[in-house]
């Protein structure tokens, strides 16, 4: 390694949080601070949702999955954007019709405040464990680089070093900051790519295309592998990979709050469907480099290349191949890819605590002012809790992006279920929401730990993980639906409060509604909420 890529890392990292807090400008309210102002173009919120969900295991362990294998992996990216379509047009108007800040708020509004808590404890504890992985898996190519240069760090440091650059610019920038810095990241990763496939181009002999498609590199879809056991079979890939995407998009706070900072529904769906295409891009664009690195390298073994682990071989290419400079810029767009998503991560899980969990037990209203205070300080605390989560991943021998998927998949099922009840079962109260939300992640836990399946040769093998999410609605739905036969009765639903803010220093106005059902069944959240008495609990 070369000081000048030490330099432009050291550069990058520093400059950054700068950039950052400079374009954001000051967060004068929690609207400003958790949404935006919901003023923000559709184009910029695109590309920082392609930002968040590409993290480092897009740019590291997605050539491996090619070199590894063939483009089956693009199978899924056809789900991901089936997926997306459903959500733009079935949720998103809903969202924006309630002017919520909270995806979760949604299942307050149509079962209560038992839902949106337990819903949102998930959300963070499904965030915690896959960003964890991610943040993993940028640890690897730091540490090569540091191994170059004689510096030895050990893992825990690195993600220490990662998550104290990126807090400064989620503190004190907010959304704002999250997402003008992803367009930055994008950019910047995107080009380490282009550059990649540039480089390995002029240095692969004649032919190597041609080997490679014979040796069933560049084979798209697969129709003849189990669908059960095979994530990459085209059945699994596309249903599982749209469902997945549903919640992923539709479900999940780290998605849904960059949503809701468009200036309105018809933006806020460019932005979404529109990631769609560029996410396939992208997935294209790092499964080519991983067939150019299977014939550079002449398909050997990673193992017997001296790598410790598959996922460093791009990393350790990049060290090894790229020019003085260049190098630096592709680790730091390797940076750049985990700290969009641990900036993203934060923001949006201080934004789900202080809106669907601490504001659920405060005796009191709050003021704007208070609420920004608290969405900063819990910044700060989810920050030291990732470090601590990050550093429990040390070592694993799949593609890291196979387990990070993986992860959310366990409960992205329960969580997607969990509004599609409120949607397609009118009887369903929060008793059989919150009872079949934890039924779900009880079955589905349960699978992935004991259900076998025989696969292709008839060997055990776990059912593959795009079913994760497809099982858990469908057990979500069967219970909910059940547990709402149990008779009508009569029964009041009070809907959660939404904070409106009055601009700088202004309070917060807390306002609920009650109605009273003859059957248990809830009014439509999309309606316009109704003033109603104080919250007695709040």
């Amino acid at each position: 390694m070369h000081t000048l890529d030490l330099v432009v890392i050291v550069g990058y990292l520093i400059l950054i949080p700068v950039i950052g807090v400079l374009i954001a400008g000051r967060q004068r309210s929690a609207a400003d601070y958790f949404v935006g102002g919901r003023n923000l173009p559709w184009w910029a919120v695109c590309f920082s949702v392609v930002a968040t969900e590409t993290s480092t295991l897009t740019v590291i362990s997605v050539p491996t999955v090619a070199y590894l294998g063939s483009f089956t992996y693009l199978q899924l990216a056809i789900g991901y954007l089936i997926g997306r379509v459903v959500v733009a047009f079935v949720l998103l108007p809903r969202y924006y019709a309630g002017n919520l800040v909270s995806a979760y708020a949604f299942l307050g509004k149509r079962f209560g405040r038992g839902l949106q808590g337990t819903a949102s404890v998930t959300f963070m504890v499904t965030r915690l464990l896959a960003d964890g992985v991610r943040l993993f898996a940028t640890a690897i190519p730091v540490k090569l680089l540091l191994d170059a240069l004689g510096l030895n760090v050990a893992y825990w440091q690195i993600i220490l070093g990662l998550a104290l650059f990126t807090v400064v610019y989620t503190y004190l920038g907010g959304i704002k900051a999250v997402i003008w810095v992803d367009v930055i990241q994008m950019v910047i990763y995107a080009g380490g790519g282009v550059a990649a496939v540039g480089l390995l181009a002029n240095q692969l002999p004649d032919g190597w295309f041609g080997d490679a498609m014979e040796a069933g590199k560049f084979q798209l879809l697969d129709f003849g592998s189990n669908i059960l056991t095979n994530q990459y079979s085209f059945i699994a890939a596309v249903i599982g990979g749209a469902i997945f995407a549903m919640a992923s998009h539709g479900a999940d706070q780290l998605m849904v709050q960059r949503l809701l900072a468009c200036r309105d529904v018809k933006d806020s769906q460019k932005a979404l469907i529109a990631s769609g295409f560029i996410v396939f891009l992208q997935f294209t664009l790092f499964l080519l480099i991983g067939a150019m690195l299977w014939s550079f390298y002449g398909g050997a073994d990673p193992a017997a290349l001296g790598l410790g682990a598959n996922d460093e071989l791009f990393p350790s290419f990049i060290i090894q191949e790229f020019p003085p400079g260049l190098a630096g810029l592709m680790i730091a767009g390797i940076l750049a890819a985990a700290m969009s998503t641990l900036s993203s991560s934060l923001n949006s899980l201080s934004t789900s605590t202080v809106s669907d969990i601490y504001q659920r037990f405060s005796r009191r209203p709050l003021s704007d002012a208070t609420v920004l205070r608290h969405g900063k300080v819990w910044t700060i605390v989810w920050a030291l809790v990732f470090v601590g989560f990050a550093s429990m991943f040390t070592t694993t021998s799949n593609p890291v992006v196979e387990l990070g998927l993986s992860i959310a998949s366990y409960t992205y099922g329960a969580l997607l279920g969990a509004f599609a009840l409120g949607l397609l079962v009118r009887r369903a109260r929060q008793t059989d929401a919150v009872v079949a939300f934890v039924t779900t992640i009880v079955v589905v836990l349960f699978v992935v730990t004991f259900v076998r399946l025989p696969g292709d040769d008839g060997e055990p093998l776990p059912l593959a993980f795009p079913w994760f999410a497809p099982l858990g609605v469908a057990i979500t739905l069967l219970v909910g639906w059940l547990m709402s036969l149990r008779g009508p009765r009569r029964g009041v639903v009070q809907q959660e409060f939404i904070p409106q803010t009055t601009g700088s220093g202004g309070s917060a106005e807390r306002t609920t509604a009650t109605h009273e059902t003859l059957d248990g069944s809830e009014p439509d959240a999309t309606k316009p909420e109704q003033k109603g008495e104080a919250d007695p609990v709040g």
